[in-house]
Formats: C-alpha cells, sequence, structure tokens
C-alpha cells in the first residue's frame, strides 16, 4: 500500500512506547510497513482467564493496537489515531507462545480508516487463528 508519509515507522514506534496498556502486557511491534502492523504478545499465564486461555480482552487490546497503528502509518505526520468502532470475533482459544495480531487497512480517508485484523497463536511454530476484528480509526490532531 502507498501513501505512507516520510518518517511513518518512527512516529509508530514512539507513540506505541508511549502506550502504557502495551508495555504493562508486554506487548511489542514485530513490524511495521505502510498500512499493515503486526503486534505479538508473549504468553504469559497472568493474562488469561478461568479456563487457562488467554482472556478475550487482552486478545481485542493487540488487535486493536495493531489496527490502530496500521492506520497511523497512513496518516499526516501530526496526526494522532484513536479507535471509533471495532467488532471482535474469537474464533478458537487462545493458547499458545505468543499471539500475533496482523493489521492491514483496508480503507484509508482523510479522518477515517477501517482496518482488518487477525490474531494467531503460535506453538512449535505453527499458527493457529484465534480471533479476528474489523475496526474503525479515526486521525486526530494534537490533542496537547
Amino acid at each position: 500500500m502507498s501513501g505512507a508519509p516520510e518518517g511513518f515507522a518512527g512516529r509508530v514506534t514512539a507513540s506505541f512506547d508511549h502506550q502504557a496498556a502495551m508495555r504493562t502486557l508486554g506487548a511489542r511491534i514485530v513490524r511495521i510497513a505502510p498500512g499493515a502492523v503486526d503486534i505479538e504478545l508473549p504468553w504469559r499465564d497472568d493474562l488469561t482467564q478461568q479456563t487457562g486461555v488467554l482472556h478475550a480482552g487482552i486478545v481485542a487490546a493487540i488487535l486493536d493496537s495493531a489496527c490502530g497503528y496500521a492506520a497511523m502509518t497512513l496518516m499526516p505526520p501530526d496526526a494522532d489515531v484513536v479507535s471509533v468502532e471495532f467488532k471482535v470475533n474469537l474464533l478458537a482459544p487462545a493458547r499458545g507462545e505468543r499471539v500475533v495480531a496482523r493489521a492491514k487497512v483496508k480503507k484509508a480517508g482523510r479522518t477515517l480508516t477501517v482496518c482488518d485484523a487477525d490474531a494467531v497463536a503460535i506453538s512449535g511454530g505453527e499458527e493457529r487463528l484465534v480471533a479476528s476484528m474489523t475496526g474503525t480509526m479515526m486521525s486526530v490532531g494534537d490533542r496537547g
């Protein structure tokens, strides 16, 4: 996807580094490209729900951040991003050595950008699709 402003990867990385929620979870960006971002979350027992799988809210959080940052890659340098809507389909138990949320921009607009993302659980090098998201992200100016 073209149209990414110069320096987009550095802006995305700097913004992600300021996100306390992702830092608390131990998530990290593993890929940044124009219109696409992947976020990886290593397995942690303290992020599971009562049946021993990764909590749905945690899966949704990394999908949401991946969508937001995928959208941000195509936004002007002075823009920030916030989520305005998303839908998550939980497809299988999220259990593995790590979970990766892979987001891509479906349609970028001046104010709103629609993204799709999949979360895969990875164990022993094998991937299993565990969730998908469609999200709408909004470009916002400097909010000081």
